[in-house]
């Protein structure tokens, strides 16, 4: 019996599978220390392993192995956390990878291949035959993460902000004020500035829907998404033929993850035919990858 764990910025999710099957899930809020506190963090990363394994009948102490793909994995507390955390709950060797490293996997199995994350923050990875990765970005929503669902609120709000002083048309502020339940743009600004910094990446499907209402700003803004996530991709293109062990099938398939690039398809035309300029021969995935099936595939593998 094996635990796979998804534990992004947003959300956590848990699968309970044997060597064939998923027998049980569940989901729960975000994990994330920085976001919401170690207490609640373990109280909800305990909740959702024993959730999982309750729908699926399989009591805890049978775990053979349980993979978590961790957002801020590089964190040598955090991942001491997580540990600590699976263990108290669930018996069995305990694997910990970072959020994209469990995407990558259910992409290509251990395999060479390229991924790219836009969910509420980004990142991209290749892999090369020999098993070296590359990264691009992933630095957070305050100094990177462009093209992400954050970046996307922040500079839909930019651009609506300009907008309005040079007296150009848009929905989006007003659109904007109607998801955040505010009254006018005094609040809307205050909300956007005050110090508990709000979910912007909230924000990129009310954008998305003034894009495809025809707003000129909106769609302006999804478009540079994508622009800037090729902008990523094309630095892991660049680092991976700069290494003598990789070669050109490689970094020939691109697969993606993410709200971003999943549900707002003007990001990913976007993103792809500005790769598709640079690299005619790259292809492309036609759908996302689901990162539990990573965590499930390592913790079967070890």
């Amino acid at each position: 019996m094996y635990l796979g764990l998804d534990a992004g910025g947003t959300g956590t999710r848990c699968w309970v599978a044997d060597e064939t099957q998923v027998l049980g899930c569940a989901s729960i809020g975000t994990v994330k220390i920085m976001a919401v506190g170690e207490e609640v963090a373990t109280e909800r990363l305990k909740r959702v392993i024993t959730e999982a394994a309750k729908k699926a009948n399989v009591p805890l102490d049978s775990i053979t192995r349980t993979c978590i793909g961790l957002a801020g994995n590089s964190s040598h507390a955090v991942c001491q956390w997580a540990e600590r955390t699976i263990a108290s709950v669930a018996s069995g060797e305990i694997i910990i990878l970072g959020d994209e490293e469990i995407a990558l996997e259910a992409a290509f199995q251990g395999g060479p291949g390229m991924l790219v994350i836009a969910g509420s923050g980004s990142n991209v990875m290749g892999r090369c035959s020999d098993g070296t990765r590359v990264t691009a970005g992933g630095y957070g929503p305050m100094v990177g993460d462009e093209g992400s669902g954050g970046w996307i609120g922040i500079e839909a709000l930019r651009a609506g902000l300009r907008a309005r002083d040079r007296g150009v048309s848009t929905c989006v502020l007003r659109e904007i004020e109607d998801f955040w339940e505010l009254d006018d743009l005094g609040e809307l600004v205050a909300r956007a500035n005050q110090r508990l910094r709000p979910d912007f990446s909230e924000l990129c499907m009310v954008v998305a829907t003034c894009a495809d209402g025809g707003d000129a700003l909106a769609i302006s803004v999804l478009e540079r998404a994508g622009e800037e996530l090729a902008s990523q991709v094309s630095l892991v293109i660049s680092k991976m033929k700069a290494l003598s062990t990789c070669k050109v099938q490689d970094f020939s398939q691109l697969a993606f993850t993410g709200n971003v690039l999943g549900k707002i398809p003007r990001v990913r035309r976007s993103m792809e035919a500005h790769l598709s300029a640079m690299m005619p021969e790259l292809k492309f995935a036609d759908k996302p990858v689901e990162p539990l099936e990573g965590a499930v595939w390592r913790a079967r593998k070890g």
